[in-house]
C-alpha cells in the first residue's frame, strides 16, 4: 500500500519535529512526504516577519527529508487542506496539537471529519 503523508506546519520552531515524525511515519514505504503550510491572508506569512528566512528554512527541511513543499495563501484553511488531501492522494495527515478547544470542534476535528474516508489524522502532542 502506498502511504502519502501530509505534514501541516505553522510556526518554524515546531515544524522540524512534525516533519521528522512524518518522515519516520513513512518509514521507507512507498509513497511521498508532503510539507504543507496554509497561510491566512490576514496573518504575516508563517507568523514571522522574516518571511524569506522562514520560507528558506522550510525549503531546506523539504530537501533534507526528500519532501514536496507546498505553501498556499487562503482565507479558507480547512477547505484548502481538504483540497490538497484529494489532490495528492494523502493517506495520513500529521499535525501538531491545537490550542483551540471550542467544544471539541477545532480545525483538527473538522479536518478529521472531512477526510475520514480517505486519510487518517495523526495529532502529535506539543
Amino acid at each position: 500500500m502506498i502511504k502519502n503523508v501530509m505534514v501541516c506546519v505553522t510556526q518554524q520552531k515546531t515544524c522540524d519535529r512534525l516533519i521528522s515524525q512524518g518522515y519516520e511515519f513513512l518509514n521507507d514505504e512507498k509513497g511521498e512526504l508532503f510539507i504543507i503550510h496554509v497561510a491566512h491572508y490576514q496573518f504575516k506569512f508563517l507568523g514571522n516577519s522574516k518571511e524569506g528566512e522562514a520560507l528558506e528554512y522550510l525549503y531546506e527541511k523539504a530537501l533534507e527529508y526528500g519532501a514536496q513543499l507546498t505553501v498556499v495563501r487562503s482565507n479558507h484553511v480547512l477547505d484548502t487542506l481538504v483540497d490538497l488531501v484529494e489532490k495528492y492522494n494523502i493517506t495520513h495527515i500529521i499535525l501538531g496539537e491545537s490550542g483551540e478547544t471550542m467544544d471539541g470542534n477545532n480545525l483538527i476535528q473538522q479536518l478529521s471529519n472531512r477526510v475520514k474516508k480517505q486519510a487518517e489524522v495523526i495529532v502529535i502532542p506539543s
